[in-house]
């Protein structure tokens, strides 16, 4: 099992560049079993759960072909619409592939969903709105099937509360729907957004991307598509609060600004000079003299669930009281009393973190919990006194592509090992 070894004190200087969105890639996978054409992807991150997708989309009867970052994948046919367990135990968004094979092969199998033990699943919207677009769900024995042999038929679906995976799950559904469909209370993540625009690529119609009312006429067959993928606005966040951490100048590139407006305002609260170089590029600069400023996770466009972990390493660091208000997942606590293992001052009160900074943080050994406390634990790490090594990195390497090459190439000391 990797683990990191980090030794700290080292402000980070230089440029670091943005890989494309895990969460963005794996949506539009999935997408590509709504046709038998080929479809083009661009800009993959090569990550775990994205190579578990592929894997998953090859059991089920497609050609994947890969090349860098680009991924050409055909399904001519539907040969075993499932999910098994033992493929997807790793990861969250293996719920993805149920709309689409309901809506092209009128049944799926799947298993529910794996990944960070951060906080109950929302499956719940999902099967629920499959439902009132026509399809029969029963679950059994840890999987849910689903069947629509006489397709699926366009509805209003209203989200009781916000799911980003819901909202593109039924999206999917959707594009092969007969009529119209009507999505209320939708996800307006970039992702999301992104899922939409590749959508449309192979011939799908769908309106009121970017806003909480998508409106999606069915179509009777999807084509091709070449399409690039977003920037990764976790990734860019994080590496964003890395060099203010450490109170270095780090300039992020490749990325999407716009996405990260709620972390440049926290950052910007919290001491940190921050600037928008260009649409495409941030900057960051840091003396160290970081002051508390408190956060409440959101939907988008507020403050990112997947950058509260990171953001709670920086506040160790500041000075005062920050209170960190968690409102989206239960259990996304737990890089907490790693945190403190490592001498931060943290107190935990139900959905709120209270933490206690300027405390002087020294290295120690840590296990990371899930993916973003992996990043939490890293950035933590950068400015502790001494040597931390970090258990179960496989967790990180989840969702982010290749970070230990990457800080280290902007001065941090970082390294791998078995």
């Amino acid at each position: 099992m990797d683990k990191f070894v980090v030794k700290g004190g080292v402000p980070l200087r230089g440029e670091i560049e943005t890989s494309g969105a895990k969460n963005s890639a794996l949506p539009a996978l999935a997408a590509t079993l709504l046709t038998d054409q080929p479809v083009t992807l661009r800009r993959i991150p090569r990550v775990r759960d994205v190579r578990t997708m592929q894997r998953l989309l090859v059991d089920i009867g497609a050609n994947v072909v890969v090349e860098g970052e680009s991924v050409r994948v055909q399904v001519p046919d539907i040969r075993s619409p499932e999910a098994p367990y033992e493929l997807v135990k790793t990861m969250r968004a293996s719920s993805l592939v149920l709309g689409p094979l309901v809506a092209r092969a009128g049944r799926a199998r799947v298993s529910l969903p794996g990944g960070c033990a951060i906080g109950t699943r929302p499956i719940n919207l999902h099967l629920a709105g499959l439902e009132q677009l026509g399809a029969q769900i029963q679950q059994s024995h840890g999987y849910i099937e689903a069947t629509a042999p006489h397709g699926l038929k366009g509805t209003t679906i209203r989200f009781e509360r916000i799911s980003v995976t819901g909202t593109e799950d039924l999206m999917m559904a959707a594009v092969l729907a007969q009529g119209e469909t009507v999505i209320q209370n939708a996800a307006r993540e970039p992702e999301v957004t992104d899922l939409i625009a590749l959508l449309v690529a192979m011939g799908a119609k769908i309106e009121g991307a970017g806003t909480s009312t998508i409106r999606i006429q069915g179509v009777g067959r999807l084509g091709s598509a070449d399409h690039a993928i977003i920037a990764d606005r976790i990734e860019a966040g994080t590496f964003l609060l890395a060099g203010a951490i450490t109170g270095g100048d780090v300039t992020v590139t490749q990325c999407v600004a716009e996405h990260n407006t709620a972390l440049v305002t926290k950052l910007q609260a919290a001491g940190a000079e921050v600037t928008e170089i260009d649409r495409t590029t941030v900057r960051v600069r840091s003396n160290g003299e970081l002051r508390s400023s408190d956060i409440t996770t959101a939907e988008y466009p507020g403050f990112a669930t997947d950058l509260q972990a990171q953001y709670m390493a920086l506040m160790t660091q500041a000075e005062g009281i920050a209170i960190i208000s968690e409102t989206i997942f239960e259990n996304r606590f737990m890089h907490a009393q790693e945190l403190a293992r490592m001498g931060a001052n943290i107190r935990l009160e139900g959905n709120q973190a209270i933490v206690a900074g300027r405390k002087e943080l020294t290295g120690a050994g840590v296990i990371a919990s899930d993916l973003r406390a992996s990043a939490s634990l890293v950035l933590a790490a950068l400015v502790a006194r001494g040597e931390t090594v970090i258990d179960r990195v496989y967790h990180m390497d989840r969702g982010y592509e290749k970070i230990e090459g990457k800080l280290a190439r902007v001065g941090a000391q970082i390294r791998r090992i078995e």
